[in-house]
């Protein structure tokens, strides 16, 4: 039950009346009303933009509107009051007995609370992460990899059907790179003494991989051109190095579906025409690829620009700024060809939603690549790019220095190892998206307030111990949260307790508003003002013993408390589970 929705349609309602009495236009669209918490709580309970909205549609002041809304709404069972503010605004006050329903429905649902049916069992691709397959994850992809997982969370709950895909780039020159590392390595393996050359990847990581091609290959490697050897070196390398990436994806509890190969879209293993030359063949049919020149790029020294016919892509036509080439000058395909390929194999696999997590350096590509979708799918196919910010990892306020075992950068294991799976994970959604980050790894440990994850999984421990204390209190007390939605919930009438239940009450809503939005650091948020509730509660009690939540002598009350109590609780493991972290039974 989503109080909220419940109300949107109440005010829809009486505006189809008041159409209905020949006060408003038949037809008129209520698309664009909303119904949600006021911005300040002295206002009432829930706030409506409806004579806002419709006021120019309707021929009418928003103000002359609201009040003949007004009319309608205070009707409505439940409602004990209205307000008419400012230029039109609606408030709307309600008996505390809703709230207390929609913490009911709470415990009767358990886990499935919140959930929402908003993507209808539609598909939707969320493709994150796809690092490089040359050497470990560093920091910076640890936070796609986060935010992609817990988008992918948020829209299954939300009632998508997910597929977490990851993109492996296998077919550029930066894997020649790796396999060219890699081979000293081997060589070194061998008992001989390297020195890595500028251009080639130096971390200590590729050591395992060429102790591996020796134990494989012996010396026979050396005896052959780097035409012979390159793809040998390459195809192991690649392979060790994704069973790495895995590892550490896995150590933050991140499992893709589908694992996409780049190289798949050039190569086929008949040697026929590549997925690539099939989207251009189409391309062309549909007049959308040409030959032709481009100007130089503004601002580019015209001595660097080569002037010369290319095969290119018609994407003004879609919105882009200019056209794109598809072809190299040696007649191998760009990057953005092989980008428009994979696009359209997502396409032909049955999804036409389509969501990417980028990093912020790659913002000038999202233009072109959503004009390349709604191309090669004929407008049927939608790209969405989230671009996520830097991360800035700190120590006590200092930068933390590069990893010896990585050579130039912090890998992400060495992160998750130090200070753990969810403080990672919390504090990588704790911020939106586009926002730079600052990771502290001294503060995301801290025992305080001040570092949220220990603030919620705190809450949730909290809960889960004043279940236990009261079970030891009241034997034979129900252990599951619908066994106590009979309880005297009317005695919930203290001022926190009716917060706390407000707040339940808002998690449905904020698990569609978060969907729709494409915004997990919203659970985030919610869930520390839910911790902050229960803290604040708890504390009140220390002070004033009547608010315990366990009050031995008063069996009814104490059992109405435990419900908000179990309720509070599952809405915190439900919003850590979306984050992907645990929801501990106790903290020490």
């Amino acid at each position: 039950m989503n109080l909220y929705a419940i109300f949107a349609d109440h005010v829809r309602a009486a505006l189809a009346d008041l159409a209905g009495e020949g006060a408003l236009p038949a037809g008129i669209d209520a698309a664009r009303v909303v119904v949600e918490p006021p911005r300040e709580v002295s206002h009432g309970d829930l706030a409506t933009n409806a004579a806002m909205v419709l006021a120019k549609e309707a021929g009418m002041k928003p103000r002359d509107l609201a009040e003949k809304l007004a009319v309608k709404l205070k009707a409505i069972e439940g409602v004990t009051g209205i307000e008419v503010a400012g230029p039109g605004f609606i408030n709307i006050a309600l008996d505390p007995s809703l709230w207390r329903g929609a913490m009911a429905n709470a415990l009767r649902q358990g886990g499935a609370y919140g959930r929402a049916d908003l993507g209808a069992g539609r598909p939707v691709n969320v493709e994150y992460v796809s690092a490089n397959p040359t050497g470990p994850m560093h920091v910076g992809h640890c936070r796609g990899a986060v935010f992609g997982d817990a988008l992918a969370n948020l829209l299954a709950f939300a009632g998508w059907d997910v597929v977490r895909e990851y993109y492996i780039n296998d077919a550029g020159a930066q894997v020649d790179v790796l396999a060219r590392s890699s081979y000293l390595r081997y060589r070194e393996a061998l008992g001989e003494a390297i020195t890595i050359p500028e251009g080639l990847y130096p971390g200590d990581y590729l050591v395992p991989v060429g102790q591996a091609l020796a134990a494989e290959h012996g010396p026979a490697l050396t005896e052959m051109q780097e035409a012979e050897w390159l793809p040998i070196v390459r195809d192991a390398s690649i392979a060790a190095m994704m069973v790495m990436i895995r590892t550490d994806l896995e150590a933050l509890n991140i499992r893709h579906g589908v694992f996409f190969s780049e190289r798949t879209l050039h190569v086929r293993a008949d040697n026929g025409p590549s997925i690539i030359d099939f989207l251009l063949d189409d391309l062309r049919r549909r007049g959308l690829v040409y030959e032709g020149r481009l100007a130089p790029p503004k601002g580019a020294p015209v001595e660097d620009w080569e002037d010369r016919e290319q095969t290119l892509f018609r994407a003004t036509e879609f919105g882009d700024d200019v056209d794109r080439p598809l072809m190299k000058s040696d007649g191998s395909y760009t990057y953005f060809a092989a980008d428009i390929a994979y696009h359209k194999d997502k396409f032909d696999r049955g999804f036409s939603r389509m969501i990417d997590i980028w990093g912020a350096d790659h913002g000038g590509y999202v233009k072109r690549m959503t004009a390349a979708v709604k191309a090669a799918t004929g407008g049927e196919g939608a790209l969405e790019v989230e671009l996520c910010q830097l991360v800035r990892l700190l120590r006590n306020g200092e930068p933390v220095k590069m990893s010896k075992r990585a050579g130039d950068f912090v890998t992400l294991r060495d992160v998750v190892d130090e200070v753990g799976r969810d403080a990672v994970r919390f504090m990588m959604i704790h911020r939106k998206n586009d926002a730079v980050l600052d990771f502290d790894l001294a503060k995301v440990i801290e025992q305080s307030r001040d570092n949220p994850v220990f603030y919620v999984q705190y809450a949730h421990a909290r809960a889960r111990s004043i279940l236990r204390n009261a079970r030891e209190a009241f034997p034979g007390l129900a252990s599951e949260p619908v066994g106590f939605v009979d309880s005297a919930l009317d005695r919930l009438d203290d001022e926190g307790e009716i917060a706390l239940a407000k707040l339940i009450a808002g998690y449905p809503r904020l698990i569609e508003q978060a969907a729709l939005a494409k915004e997990p650091h919203r659970v985030a948020f919610y869930l520390y003002d839910l911790a902050s509730a229960l803290h604040g509660q708890w504390n009140r009690g220390k002070e004033s013993p009547h608010l315990r939540f366990i009050i031995e002598d008063d069996r009814v009350l104490t059992y109405a408390r435990l419900a908000l109590v179990h309720a509070i609780a599952l809405v915190i493991a439900s919003g850590l589970s979306i984050l992907g972290v645990d929801a501990p039974e106790e903290m020490r």
